[in-house]
């Protein structure tokens, strides 16, 4: 018959637990694998935080860039004076879109002969264009560098958490029948190990997930403001390739 376990040995235990088992004991007496569990969910959670803070600083700073690149793009001034003032270290993404195309445009001499200058501004926007696309892919790949990180967290951290969870179960069970008791405090140590595995792969999984969500958000809003200076610059410069081209006709070149 299973022995009860009377209030006193209930008290006993969980002043035990509250005076000893802190949370450095119960990692440092936790077995091999119960440490390489908390081992990688710490380092885990550590890398991903160092990816959120990078991430946001960078994301933050590239907003700012842009900011900027766009209220001189939009003021009117010369394309050619802001590319000069730009040269070859854009500090932004769209900027960079923007000195590919330059770099493009100034590549080609559209005037070079009449017979097919026509022929010469089709594929000159072509290349423009994929330049411009060249370059945005470039940059937004750089921005998602590492993000795969964040995912992987997010799914596994919780998994690997349970696989401690069940470990010190199993544990539980083993100390069990080694004492051939049944009471809390044989239980207990492997029950509070498997808690404290599982609180740690939350801890590593939630803001990974939650950053992960929140960065992939302002890459694909970013990635589609790019798409709309693509194809606003893009008109802007056929534009003046057609300007060009009828000036040079009408100049009789």
């Amino acid at each position: 018959m299973m022995e009860e376990v009377d209030t006193q040995t209930l008290t006993d235990v969980v002043e035990n637990t509250a005076n000893n088992m802190t949370l450095w004991d119960m990692a440092w007496s936790s077995d091999t694998i119960t440490k390489i569990v908390l081992i990688g969910l710490i380092a885990a959670s550590v890398w991903c935080w160092a990816i959120i803070i990078e991430k946001f600083g960078t994301l933050r700073q590239m907003k700012q860039y842009t900011k900027s690149f766009e209220e001189k793009f939009w003021s009117g001034g010369s394309l050619d004076r802001l590319y000069d003032s730009i040269g070859n270290r854009p500090r932004d993404p769209m900027s960079a879109m923007f000195v590919a195309a330059m770099k493009e445009w100034k590549r080609t001499n559209i005037l070079k002969s009449k017979t097919d200058r026509g022929l010469r501004g089709v594929s000159l926007q072509q290349r423009i264009e994929k330049a411009m696309t060249v370059s945005m892919d470039k940059e937004l790949e750089a921005l998602d560098t590492r993000m795969g990180f964040l995912a992987s967290t997010g799914s596994v951290a919780p998994l690997v958490g349970l696989f401690g969870t069940i470990w010190g179960i199993i544990g539980s069970f083993n100390a069990i029948a080694a004492t051939q008791s049944n009471s809390l405090s044989a239980m207990a140590p492997g029950i509070a190990e498997a808690l404290f595995t599982t609180a740690f792969g939350l801890i590593a999984a939630i803001p990974a997930v939650l950053a992960y969500n929140k960065i992939s958000s302002d890459i694909d809003r970013f990635a589609k403001k790019l798409e709309n200076f693509q194809a606003e610059f893009s008109t802007i410069l056929s534009r003046e390739i057609d300007d060009t081209a009828i000036k040079a006709d009408m100049a009789g070149e």
